[in-house]
């Protein structure tokens, strides 16, 4: 059996799943229009939490007339899996990161860049401005429509056995990537051995050793429980990669322009109050695993940086190197 027909069977598979569970994407039940949203993070997660309150927006800005059903930790398939079934209508909203989403849309690999943002404050500056509506938009050429973007911090090394202060300790040390060509550049620019896996199977693959460490935000490394198998954290924060909403292009097209502003002003209220869940969650998650026994450390960025200098220095003069100037120029 090839790995592309058992990739054809496991969408077969969700597809059938998707008819028998949901009734139908942007369907009507009652007068009420329902759509359907899944996603693969835990429900604790504070993106899980501002997708919620997206849904209770919905309900009050619609007077009950719309209705949004979640769908959490993975059931629907892996990110990717879920982009698909959006791209086709057979979802109505996920939520992904935009680092696999590259490989549908190229431009958005611009904020998967290692530290394309100076701080957090300039990230959301970014993405909350014209440049971030443009990448937003961006995603209609892959029959998507970017809704917004939640919050998902810097990520870091989280290691088995050994602490990573400088690249040098990343030396033929397997890592754990997104399935993301830009991340796997950064871990070889940094002289690691990229790993991709996707985020399901990442417990296993550092208990038994496929990889000797992974790299992700605080709260995603506490939830997830990795700090169970990985006791050494070096928060380098070499990547600060939103998530972002996604929506059926077709089914967006197919809701009422009343509607259609219901939903985006129930988005935008979610993407606010998720911002400050992010900071909350963010400081429980480094009390947890400190509490857990992980060392945790703050390494110089300097190394890092310098080491993925070449790089970023390798867009200079194409489009993609003309948009990481406009994103250092935002003040």
């Amino acid at each position: 059996m090839t790995l592309e027909m058992t990739m054809i069977q496991r969408i077969f598979m969700i597809l059938i799943s998707l008819a028998a569970g949901f009734v139908a994407a942007c369907s009507q039940q009652d007068d009420v229009t329902v759509l359907k949203l899944a996603h693969t993070l835990d429900t604790n997660h504070s993106v899980h939490k501002g997708m919620v309150h997206m849904a209770e927006r919905l309900e009050h800005y619609s007077g009950g007339q719309m209705r949004m059903d979640i769908y959490p930790s993975g059931q629907v398939g892996s990110e990717r899996e879920m982009v698909e079934l959006v791209q086709i209508g057979s979802l109505d909203m996920t939520k992904v990161s935009t680092s696999p989403l590259e490989a549908f849309v190229p431009i958005m690999k611009v904020v998967s860049l290692p530290y394309v943002f100076r701080s957090k404050e300039h990230s959301h500056k970014v993405l909350d401005s014209e440049i971030g509506q443009m990448l937003l938009e961006s995603t209609e050429v892959a029959r998507l429509r970017g809704m917004g973007y939640y919050d998902a911090g810097s990520r870091s090394f989280y290691m088995v056995d050994s602490p990573v202060e400088t690249p040098a300790d990343l030396d033929g040390q397997k890592i754990r990537v997104m399935k993301s060509q830009t991340a796997v550049q950064m871990i070889d620019a940094l002289g690691g051995s990229a790993t991709p896996i996707s985020w399901g199977e990442l417990y296993t693959a550092l208990q038994q050793g496929v990889v000797d460490g992974a790299e992700n935000n605080p709260p995603s490394f506490f939830l997830s429980r990795h700090y169970e198998t990985s006791k050494y954290y070096a928060l380098n924060e070499h990547t600060t990669v939103p998530d972002i909403l996604l929506m059926s292009l077709r089914n967006w097209n197919a809701l009422e322009p009343q509607q259609q502003e219901w939903l985006q002003k129930a988005v935008d209220d979610s993407v606010a109050f998720q911002r400050i869940l992010w900071e909350e969650s963010t400081r429980e998650a480094l009390e947890g695993v400190k509490e857990a026994g992980v060392i945790v450390t703050y390494p110089d960025k300097q190394p890092f940086m310098d080491a993925v200098a070449e790089m970023k220095a390798s867009f200079d003069g194409t489009e993609m190197g003309e948009l990481l100037k406009a994103i250092e120029a935002v003040e």
